[in-house]
Order: C-alpha cells, then sequence, then structure tokens
C-alpha cells in the first residue's frame, strides 16, 4: 500500500462516520432526531533537515451532549514514506460541565503495528485551556501515556493565535521503537491561524520535538538527531 493509500485508509472513517445518509437516530434504531457533532481535520507540510514533511491530524465525534463516539488519527510522512500513523476509536461519556471520561482502542500502523487500550479524559482546564490526557495499555504489556493541552488566543476575529503541547510518558523501555521509560518526547508549538470563514482556515505552525530522557539516548546511539525545529503551513477546516 502506498504512503498516500494508507493515509486515505487512516482518515476514510471520517467520511463514512459523517456520510450524510447516517444520523445519530438511525444509529439508535430511529428513536432519536439526528445529532451530529463536528468533523476536524488538519494537514500541513514542511522542510526539515531529512527533506519533506507532511502531518496530520483529524477528529470527529457524533452522538449527543452526553454520551458520543469520538475517533481521531495523527501521523506523519518523511519524504514521502509513513514514518508515524495511528487510529483512535473511543467511547466518550460527559462527568461534568466541561469534562468527558474516555475509553477504547488505539491502533498504530507505523512504524510497527500495535494495539493499546484508552483511558483518559478530555475537557476544558482554567483559563479555557483545552486538554486531554490518556494513558494506554499495550497487547503486549507495555503502559504509556500523554498530555495534550492548548489554548485559543484571539488578536481578532479572524486571526488566532494557538500555543500547543504534546507530552508522551514511558513507563518502561521499549528499544524497539526507541522508547525508553520516563518522559520520552515533547512537542511545543505555536501555531498562527487566519478563518476567512469559521470552517476554513490557513495556518502557519511553529513547532520543535523533542526526545528526552533515555529516549533521546536511544537516539543518538543510532546517530540520529533528538530534536528537530520546522515551520508548517497548511489549513484546518470543519464541518
Amino acid at each position: 500500500m502506498s504512503p498516500f493509500s494508507r493515509c486515505a485508509t487512516l482518515l476514510l472513517p471520517f467520511a463514512l462516520m459523517f456520510s450524510p445518509t447516517l444520523s445519530a437516530g438511525e444509529m439508535m434504531g430511529g428513536h432519536e432526531s439526528p445529532v451530529f457533532h463536528v468533523l476536524r481535520l488538519q494537514i500541513d507540510g514542511a522542510q526539515n533537515d531529512e527533506g519533506g514533511l507532511v502531518t496530520w491530524t483529524g477528529s470527529g465525534t457524533i452522538g449527543g451532549d452526553l454520551e458520543k463516539l469520538v475517533v481521531k488519527s495523527e501521523g506523519e510522512m518523511q519524504n514521502g514514506h509513513v514514518e508515524r500513523s495511528e487510529f483512535w476509536g473511543l467511547y466518550s461519556r460527559n462527568i461534568s460541565d466541561f469534562w468527558d471520561v474516555q475509553a477504547g482502542v488505539r491502533q498504530d500502523f507505523d512504524p510497527r503495528a500495535q494495539t493499546y487500550l484508552v483511558f483518559g479524559v478530555e475537557g476544558l482546564a482554567p483559563y479555557f485551556i483545552e486538554t486531554g490526557a490518556h494513558a494506554f495499555l499495550a497487547k503486549n504489556g507495555d503502559v504509556s501515556a500523554r498530555l495534550e493541552q492548548s489554548i485559543d488566543l484571539l488578536i481578532t476575529q479572524s486571526l488566532a493565535l494557538t500555543p500547543h503541547l504534546k507530552l508522551d510518558v514511558s513507563a518502561n523501555d521499549v528499544p524497539e521503537q526507541k522508547i525508553g521509560a520516563g518522559f520520552s518526547r515533547i512537542e511545543l508549538g505555536t501555531q498562527l491561524r487566519y478563518e476567512i470563514t469559521r470552517k476554513f482556515a490557513p495556518y502557519i505552525d511553529l513547532v520543535y520535538e523533542r526526545a528526552l530522557g533515555n529516549t533521546a539516548r536511544m537516539i543518538r546511539n543510532d546517530g540520529g538527531d533528538p530534536g528537530d525545529l520546522t515551520l508548517r503551513a497548511g489549513i484546518s477546516f470543519w464541518f
């Protein structure tokens, strides 16, 4: 399968999930009116020391205020080769005004196939910080976790600055994936987005990624660079 075919396969569930012929009422046996939530896709590209880089993130929900199905996909391609790709399917239940508890499955396809059980929370922390915190249990017993946070700072009604953070932690060494125990990877970025409409926005994103601790040591021992700074340009849209 080509890299672009693999990306299309990862994003296909979003299209099926939000087909106009599908409704929450039909999913529940026709007892409820259609309830659609939002589908978000973000795709960008950059040049780094290794050549062309393309990254994508996508998420979608369907359901009601109390319960919903959440799907997510993210990954990156370097010079046309998929280096990282994952797909999530989660059941999400609201437990307070601003927080949902979530459980489901995460399937990684690259750099190697791996299946995880997922447990976590997602919501709005104080000061309007969008937050996701999830723990992962792999089939082979490996345990890891991820924290993601971002905040939209409006400059004008159309222009927004969005600092964002992603932090990965591993409970144990995973040598085959060059992941060490402890804090393994951090991503810090600042995205400047211009909303042409509420549903379509080009953006630039300055992103710094760095492996940490034992993970950085493994990468150095393999002749790699544990850090990378890229200026990305892309589009974000939702419907």
